[in-house]
């Protein structure tokens, strides 16, 4: 609360009626009474004495009439009476006390609240703060210490003073606290701390609850104009003096400004007849209504968003959300008020416009926040007791706000062609309504259409006044009957708009109207669901024939803005909700409710309109399957897309919480069986619409809640659920002969639905659910297998069933379920083929885990996916994985196999090995011959495989692999051939010196070497004309004059021949064309050579001189060479200088 400044003087002007500026005191009636009157009516023994009427008659006037009323009204008031209407005029009840001062406070009495049972948080501080230090708590505390003095009444005005005890920080502070009062409300408060929040701070709590709970101790005085009336000049006089001496700095200016004004008898104060006195309560016109410091709520509103969802500020505006709607309960004008100042505040936020101007959308948190604002003021336009002026008033205030053109979207970022609350979609199959053109709408509109609404319908102010109805009159075949066949009410209404009754008579503290409306609505369900039911019957043959079907609801009540279903189920749910504290506040409800020590739901027959065996809480549970079984289309939009995924998994999640006994499995049964044989009127229907929304979620807790009791039901749901149309390709056909039809005002908007990977997500977590349930029931098995080869369009949630399914058949405490690893077996072969043409990150894994799972069915199993391979793999994943896996150690102690048993696998891993090598040599040739080592027939294929694909298909990087292999085997002589082969395919240019292929041909030429003189000789031309590079040319140069041809012959034979010589073949030739590549390669470089490269240069035509020195005739060479380049090169001086230096 915002203690600051000095409080406002009263508006009114205080002056007894009959008398004139002029008059005596002497001529006023007074009488003498004590000035502490404040006991409370009887003693404090054990017994108490009936309440005097002076007390019942001071205590209705005070909550009712302003004081100004009562003076104008009886020309003559004694004392006593004042006093008793003064003393009765200050609040009785802690509640709104602590509801003031806390944030979230829910339903706390009286008793609780003076005992600090408060559960909110107050101030800015928001949440998670520590509950003694909210103001309320903190209040009771400084008022049980003894804090609290000076505590004085003076007409409807009360002052004391509150001490803050010292803390480590801070010293002791007295704080001045003030209050006024009003018909039982506290109209304006101050305080000296200075603390500014929304609510009242610790110290007016401790002085109110002083005034609440010590009436006795508070000394009361009449208002000061009333004392002032009493006194004679003389003291009028001394009292006006004293009071200046003793506040002379402060008030001696005024004083004197006043004593002018008064004086001149045209000044403005002379034109007033009477003078405002502060303590002389309320005027007439004056609104009654508990003080809110508006500037404070726009502050704190504006500081929430800004901070943009962070430090918890989301939290806090949906405190202030619920501190609306608590104000609204408790029936207190503030509660539009606040929300007006809320929502000027949203108005205002910067970041409306820049979300505009960017195109982007508010993110989730706004979006929730901006959903609750709306859902608040319809409840506030739907007060059933607003007066129409109020109303007038909200709608010109939401009309303003709905044409500012940030205002935002109903859904999001797009618009809807959906009825208004007025004029809405009718619910059964005859309905022809085409949905108008309209613009966009936005978070006020359906509260600006809820304007149009009032409870003036005679039979709906029967249905929530009272819970008997004897005269009625039903016809079976009308539509719209007012009663059922039990003469119970009905209520014909646009769904949702109905439901926001509910909600609206919750919110304003009508419970027991609510629940009567709740009951009458979903009677009216149910008996349109029986109607619906019939008239399907009917139509049946003929649309299963045509295959085709409809949608009846363009709205989903499951997700829609105001969650109509969620409404209903909250509204029962309360009623059977077992609590101490339940009814406090409304005792007039409490009959509906059980009373017990611990939370609980229960089921309570005492509505008169329910059937034999049913309760609040089977309604409950039966209007939420109802509206969770209903066929709605997908809306547009990624936000309205994901609302429908995530209310629906919110009312899951709250039924979840119910222990389910026989009445609610009959609901179950009841309900079960209806989605499966409604048609167009249920999400399980046989045929449903290619837009509607996926029951996936819904149909997971229908399986396990009706598994235990009746598993063919179960498995019948879930199975039917199984499906997605949206990404069949063929869909059912829309019927086009109705106006009201989805394909009629949907257009097909594949791939727009935003929410489906989720979807599929909560598909597969369906199929894993009956995997899990169906172990050991071959027949179940077989069943959920089909259907999700069927219904399941992705290959990562096939893949995740598989493995589910895998853990599932191989747990540790029990044998392996032979039937489930077959079935995950089957799903893992689906996902290899669906991903065999198509990129996918998970895929080498994917086969590891099918070899994996194929192991563990068995040798039969790893035999079949290598017969079959060319379906499933790639040839790379068949050789480098499958085979290679299969031919393990490892497996073939797993698998317990017997020779023939190996040799039967080997030769299938052998055979798939050839099979690959032939259709891709490059990737396959290598590990196909590692897998027929030990089949020498297989083995000269596979070498034959390699030698055909060389000269065209392979690549030299390929080639010298399985050249070094070959070496590595033992078969030199191959792997000289394949060498050759890939030399042929290489070619290295002059300044490739760091080229990866180096090392190969290196290692060619050392095999050559080794191998003899002939294979030298044959292998050189081939280097010769592949490799350009100087380095590299004179490193094999080396190399080969260091040993002796065919040193280490074949079959380990030495030679004994002697140094080839240079100056014959072949070394010969390698050494002119190692000379020849020094050349070229100098000539190149010094053409875009640089300063910072000169003594690199140097360098390189160093180790080139080494090489020329080789030659007989290398040194004349040489000496020619740096010739020639001096004097083509003679333009660069200081490099030819360098070269002088170095080489003469």
């Amino acid at each position: 609360m915002a203690e600051r400044g000095q409080q406002p003087p009263a508006k009114r002007l205080c002056c007894r009626s009959g008398y004139s500026p002029s008059c005596r005191s002497g001529q006023r009636v007074g009488a003498a009474c004590g000035s502490n009157s404040g006991g409370m009516p009887g003693g404090s023994g054990k017994t108490q004495s009936p309440e005097s009427l002076l007390d019942i008659a001071a205590r209705r006037v005070a909550e009712k009439w302003p004081f100004q009323r009562v003076e104008e009204r009886f020309e003559r008031i004694p004392e006593p009476v004042q006093r008793r209407i003064v003393y009765w005029s200050f609040p009785r009840s802690e509640r709104e006390i602590c509801m003031y001062s806390s944030f979230n406070i829910a339903a706390v009495g009286e008793e609780s609240a003076g005992t600090g049972e408060g559960n909110g948080s107050g101030g800015s501080g928001g949440a998670g703060v520590d509950e003694t230090r909210l103001p309320f708590r903190r209040g009771i505390a400084l008022l049980e210490s003894g804090c609290v003095d000076n505590v004085l009444q003076v007409g409807f005005h009360l002052s004391g003073t509150v001490m803050e005890p010292a803390t480590q920080s801070e010293p002791e502070a007295i704080c001045n606290v003030a209050i006024s009062f009003d018909r039982c409300k506290i109209t304006s408060v101050t305080c000296s701390c200075g603390n500014k929040d929304i609510f009242y701070c610790a110290h007016v709590v401790a002085l109110s609850l002083y005034r609440i709970r010590k009436p006795d101790q508070v000394k009361l005085h009449l208002p000061i104009s009333e004392t002032l009336f009493q006194m004679n000049r003389d003291q009028l006089q001394k009292f006006v003096q004293y009071l200046i001496t003793v506040h002379h700095t402060e008030v001696l200016p005024t004083a004197q400004k006043l004593a002018d004004e008064i004086l001149s008898q045209n000044s403005e104060i002379n034109q007033v007849h009477g003078a405002p006195d502060p303590t002389a309560g309320a005027s007439i016109d004056d609104e009654n209504c508990w003080h809110l410091d508006e500037e404070q709520v726009q502050e704190q509103v504006k500081l929430f968003l800004s901070q943009g969802g962070y430090h918890g500020s989301g939290k806090q505006l949906n405190l202030l959300f619920a501190k609306v709607r608590e104000m609204l309960k408790m029936r207190d004008s503030n509660g539009a008020r606040m929300l007006t100042l809320i929502t000027e505040q949203f108005m205002a936020d910067p970041r409306l416009s820049l979300w505009r101007q960017q195109g982007t959308a508010m993110n989730d948190k706004h979006r929730l926040l901006w959903d609750e604002l709306g859902a608040l003021w319809m409840c506030i336009v739907l007060n059933p007791h607003c007066k129409p002026e109020q109303k007038a008033g909200w709608l010109r205030q939401l009309r303003k706000w709905n044409s500012v053109d940030v205002c935002p979207w109903e859904d999001g970022n797009h618009g809807n062609e959906l009825p208004n609350l007025t004029n809405a979609l009718p619910q059964g199959v005859n309905g022809n309504q085409e949905p108008p053109s309209r613009p966009h709408r936005t978070v006020f509109t359906r509260a600006i259409e809820a304007c149009d609404l009032d409870w003036q319908d005679s039979h709906l102010q029967h249905i929530i006044s009272s819970d008997l109805c004897t005269n009625y009159c039903y016809h079976d075949d009308t539509e719209n009957s007012l009663f059922d066949s039990h003469g119970w009410p009905l209520w014909h209404e646009h769904v949702p708009t109905a439901c926001a009754r509910v909600d609206a008579l919750r919110s304003h503290g009508y419970p027991r109207e609510a629940l009567r409306l709740a009951i009458a609505i979903v009677s009216t369900l149910r008996r349109q669901q029986q109607k619906q039911l019939e008239l399907f019957r009917v139509q049946k043959k003929e649309l299963l024939h045509r295959g085709i079907t409809s949608i009846t609801n363009l709205e989903g009540w499951v997700g829609h803005p105001l969650d109509p279903i969620g409404t209903l189920f909250s509204c029962l749910m309360e009623a059977c909700r077992v609590e101490d504290d339940s009814c406090s506040g409304f005792p007039d409800f409490a009959e509906c409710i059980g009373q017990a020590k611990s939370a609980d739901f229960q089921h309570h027959h005492v509505h008169k309109f329910l059937e034999e065996g049913e309760s609040y809480l089977t309604l409950a549970v039966e209007i939420a399957l109802i509206g969770l079984g209903q066929q709605r289309i997908m809306p547009e939009g990624l936000y309205t897309q994901e609302k429908v995924c995530r209310n629906e998994e919110q009312l899951i999640s709250k039924l979840q919480e119910i222990e389910l006994d026989d009445t609610l499995v009959k609901i179950f049964r009841k309900q079960a069986v209806f989605l499966l044989e409604a048609g167009p009127y249920s999400g399980l229907g046989e045929i449903v619409h290619r837009e509607s929304v996926p029951m996936h979620t819904f149909a997971k807790y229908l399986f396990t809640s009706l598994l235990p009791h009746d598993a063919e039901l179960a498995y019948k749901i879930a199975l039917r659920a199984m499906r997605l149309l949206v990404l069949e390709s063929t869909a059912p056909t829309a019927d086009m002969s109705r106006s009201h039809h989805i394909a009629s005002v949907v257009p097909n908007r594949y791939p727009r639905w935003f929410t489906l990977s989720h979807i599929e997500s909560q598909q597969c977590e369906l199929a894993s659910t009956m995997l899990t349930a169906a172990k050991g029931d071959v027949r179940r098995l077989e069943t959920v297998l089909e259907s999700i080869q069927k219904n399941i369009h992705s290959s990562s949630h096939i893949f995740k069933l598989a493995q589910d399914a895998f853990k599932i058949a191989t747990l540790m405490d029990s044998l392996p379920d032979i039937t489930l690893l077959k079935v995950s077996l089957e799903l893992g072969l689906q996902v290899m083929r669906m991903t065999l043409s198509t990129l996918n990150w998970r895929r080498r894994e994917m086969v590891r885990w099918l070899v994996t799972c194929a192991t563990e069915v068995g040798v039969y199993a790893l035999d079949s996916i290598m017969q079959s391979w060319f379906t499933l793999f790639t040839p790379t994943e068949a050789t480098s994985i499958v085979a290679t896996t299969v031919m393990s150690n490892s497996t073939i102690v797993r698998l317990h196999l017997d020779c023939h048993q190996q040799e039967k696998l080997a030769s299938s891993a052998r055979t798939l090995a050839l099979q690959c090598a032939m259709k891709d040599p490059q990737n396959c040739a290598l590990s196909a011959l590692t897998l027929c080592e030990k089949d020498h027939i297989a083995f000269e294929t596979a070498y034959q495989i390699v030698l055909d694909a060389a000269t065209t298909g392979m690549s030299y990087t390929q080639l010298f692999t399985i050249a070094r292999y070959m070496e590595h085997r033992g078969y030199p002589m191959r792997a000289y051939k394949l060498a050759t082969l890939a030399m042929t395919h290489l070619n290295l240019s002059y300044n490739q010196d760091t080229h990866p292929a180096i090392n190969d041909v290196l290692w060619a030429c050392a095999l050559s070497h080794s191998l003899g003189k002939n294979e030298l000789a044959a292998v050189i031309p081939l280097v010769v004309k592949s490799v350009k590079c100087a380095t590299v040319l004179s490193d094999i140069l080396r190399r080969c004059t260091l040993t002796t041809p065919g040193l280490v012959g074949l079959h380990g034979r030495r030679n004994s021949g002697k140094l080839m010589s240079l100056d014959k073949a072949p070394l010969r030739q390698l050494l002119d064309a190692t000379i020849g590549a020094y050349i070229n390669t100098t000539h190149s470089r010094l053409t875009h050579i640089s300063p910072r490269h000169y003594s690199e240069f140097i360098e390189f035509l160093s180790k080139a001189r080494e090489t020329f020195l080789m030659a007989h005739d290398g040194h004349i060479q040489f000496t020619q060479f740096i010739d020639n380049l001096k004097q083509i090169y003679k333009g660069k001086k200081k490099l030819m200088m360098l070269v002088r230096e170095r080489f003469g």
